[in-house]
């Protein structure tokens, strides 16, 4: 809004931005909890110890959110004429079912499913958060006291790669549980590149395994990592986009709504990216033949 970033407040356009990229944050500090604020909005900046609070207060309603729609929905639970939340549940469900045995060679744990279907439904209600006007629900923390106050989780890396390192330890337990730590271990010595067991080329062998080793753990690392950050990076530019748009002031609201119209397909495309990887990284850790 135009009054509020460069008029009569005397915010610049680059204090706007970096105000409405700014986590409300709490840290401790020699022994003591102490929030950010606007006169100090670096004071948890390095800390370990440091929550934000914005953004994990929002992940957990959105989580409470879907929980409490599908748990109506399954108690609700009808043969005859469904009802429109319950047509769209059961989509979404059958969708999901059918993403995981598509994609898994062998029968998958009971867990996968079901966590597949809390990702897809609680990435794309944090996502969904993007559609609301960056001024509305920060004004309205402001006029309660409350300096900083980011609505979208998924702009935050912390909880992208939350999210991830949980799929990531789960894959690792799936790994060993079902091939066991010598299979599991094979994974990364053995592939690409099958060192020689005969002949004078065995002592190549440990020159191979080192190698397929260093490729191998460069590669299972990363899954992680780009598991994370393509959520982050591409949630975190649509919400600059709006950003910038809010500069323009009232005029804003028509690129904001087609510019919310085009973010939609990002929201739900990013939601199902996620979702369908962590079903393939966990296929993977499934599979007792070839892993790769």
């Amino acid at each position: 809004m135009a009054e509020h970033t460069t008029g009569e407040h005397g915010e610049t356009a680059g204090e706007y931005i970096q105000h409405h990229l700014t986590n409300l944050q709490a840290c401790r500090i020699e022994g003591q909890w102490v929030w950010n604020s606007p006169e100090n909005p670096l004071v948890c900046k390095g800390n370990f110890w440091t929550v934000n609070v914005d953004t994990m207060g929002w992940s957990i309603v959105l989580g409470l959110v879907f929980c409490i729609l599908f748990r109506r929905v399954a108690k609700r639970f009808t043969t005859g004429r469904p009802g429109k939340l319950q047509a769209m549940v059961e989509m979404v469900v059958g969708f999901v079912d059918d993403s995981v045995r598509g994609t898994f060679n062998s029968h998958p744990s009971k867990m996968v499913a079901p966590l597949a279907l809390t990702i897809v439904a609680w990435v794309f209600l944090m996502n969904l958060m993007d559609l609301i006007p960056v001024d509305w629900l920060p004004l309205a923390a402001g006029a309660a006291g409350v300096p900083f106050f980011k609505i979208v989780p998924t702009t935050d890396v912390n909880i992208t790669f939350g999210m991830s390192i949980t799929v990531f330890l789960l894959m690792i337990f799936y790994s060993i549980k079902i091939k066991g730590p010598i299979g599991f271990g094979k994974e990364f010595t053995f592939h690409p590149i099958a060192p020689p067991t005969k002949g004078i080329a065995i002592i190549a062998a440990p020159l191979i395994i080192a190698f397929n080793l260093i490729l191998e753990l460069v590669s299972f690392i990363s899954k992680p990592l780009s598991l994370s950050l393509r959520l982050f990076g591409n949630m975190y530019a649509g919400e600059l986009i709006f950003i910038l748009i809010g500069l323009i002031g009232l005029y804003q609201l028509p690129l904001h709504f087609m510019w919310a119209v085009f973010h939609i397909l990002v929201i739900a495309l990013q939601a199902y990216i996620f979702m369908m990887l962590t079903i393939v990284y966990l296929s993977q850790a499934h599979d007792t033949g070839e892993a790769h």
